[in-house]
Formats: structure tokens, C-alpha cells, sequence
């Protein structure tokens, strides 16, 4: 669903701006649309699939040379758009299985993995993407490209990547009919090693998650 305001009448659709902008602008519809809560049972599933386009997208911010602003210093944007409630929202759906582990730097030698929340992940990645999002529609195009790259490599690309990993793996638990280690009673604002999180780890077995998001072992 794209804003028909989005994009100058002399842009084509081929454009890489374009292009990009519209993956920007799906994901944060599509993601507040699920939100909202008026389809649970396929919330799991859709952000897998949204996470997994908007990758594709980073990637090809990844892949392209380094964009240069066209201005030495980024333009004021305004205040950033509030998002706790979908932060709330998320939290509240994805319970018990918003939180994961990852590890932030897989290159990084035995460090442990920490704990994180998928719905802190989103809102994060929209935080990121509306930012590059209002320089594009205020005609800043090379403002937001350089924006959505820079933070693909800094914030939302990593915090995308890890997302789309634990939806994955969740995914697969429950359509391979296999129990779902869950991190319960774990919070986000804990220091743990990997010892700990094996021994926080509680037993979610998968039919107590597959009917509320909508997903069926066989």
C-alpha cells in the first residue's frame, strides 16, 4: 500500500530511491496494520514474511556504494513519531514468545548471546525507517537513502536480521511439531551468559502457542 504522495511524478518506478522508499513504506504500513490486532492468528507469519522483504531491501543498500548526503549536515526531521503503543501492542500479542536470544556479533570471539524482544526489535526497525522515511517525502532523497543505509549497517539491519531469525525459529518449532524452549521469566535488562539462559530457559510446549498465532504442528 503506497502513499500516492510518496514519489515526484518525474521519478520512475525503476528508480532505486523508488524502490527503496516503497519497501520502506510496506513494512511500516504493514506493520501497524498487524498491530492492531485484528488478525492474531496470522501475526507470526505475516512479520516473517514482512522482516524477510525488508531484508531484502537492506541488502541492496548493503550491496550498493556508499551514498553520500547531498548536504554536509542532516536537515531537522522534526520530532520523532511516538512509538510505545506499538511497542505495547506487540509485547502483548506475542506473549509468551516475544523474548529471544541472540548474539550481536557473530564474528565477535565467545561472546554469549542476550536476551531480546521482538516487539522492542519492530518498533526499533520503524523508529529507524520513519526517520529516512520523512527526509524522502520532504524531496531529500539522497538524505534518506544515505539515512536508511548508514542505520542498515548500524541499528535496524542487525536488529532486522536477529528478528527474522527468531520468527523463523519459531515458525519452524511449531510446523515441525517440536517443544519451544522459551526464556521464561527472562527480562531484557539482564547481563546473563549462556549458562544462564539454559538454565532460565523454561518448556513451552508448541500447542500452547500454535492456536493464538495461528500456526498448526502437524
Amino acid at each position: 500500500m503506497s502513499d500516492p504522495t510518496l514519489h515526484s511524478i518525474t521519478q520512475s518506478p525503476d528508480d532505486f530511491a523508488v524502490q527503496i522508499a516503497d519497501s520502506v513504506e510496506s513494512f511500516i504500513v504493514a506493520t501497524t496494520e498487524v498491530a492492531k490486532g485484528d488478525e492474531p492468528d496470522s501475526a507470526v507469519p505475516f512479520l516473517l514474511l514482512e522482516v524477510s522483504q525488508l531484508l531484502l531491501a537492506g541488502g541492496r543498500l548493503g550491496a550498493h556504494e556508499d551514498i553520500v548526503p547531498d548536504e554536509r549536515y542532516e536537515p531537522d526531521t522534526g520530532p520523532e513519531p511516538d512509538v510505545d503503543e506499538l511497542r505495547e501492542r506487540f509485547a502483548v500479542m506475542l506473549d509468551p514468545v516475544d523474548v529471544f536470544s541472540e548474539v550481536f556479533d557473530p564474528y565477535e570471539p565467545r561472546k554469549a548471546p542476550v536476551p531480546a524482544r521482538i516487539s522492542d526489535s519492530l518498533a526499533d526497525i520503524v523508529t529507524d525507517l520513519r526517520h529516512g522515511l520523512a527526509h524522502y517525502r520532504a524531496g531529500r532523497v539522497s538524505e534518506a537513502l544515505w539515512w536508511w543505509q548508514f542505520s542498515y549497517f548500524s541499528n535496524w539491519g542487525p536488529t532486522a536480521s536477529a528478528t527474522l531469525r527468531a520468527l523463523q525459529s519459531l515458525v519452524a518449532h511449531v510446523r515441525l511439531d517440536q517443544p519451544l524452549a522459551a526464556l521464561d521469566g527472562l527480562d531484557t535488562d539482564e547481563d546473563l551468559t549462556e549458562d544462564d539462559l539454559a538454565e532460565e530457559a523454561g518448556r513451552v510446549m508448541v500447542q500452547e502457542i500454535a492456536g493464538p498465532l495461528g500456526m498448526k504442528g502437524r
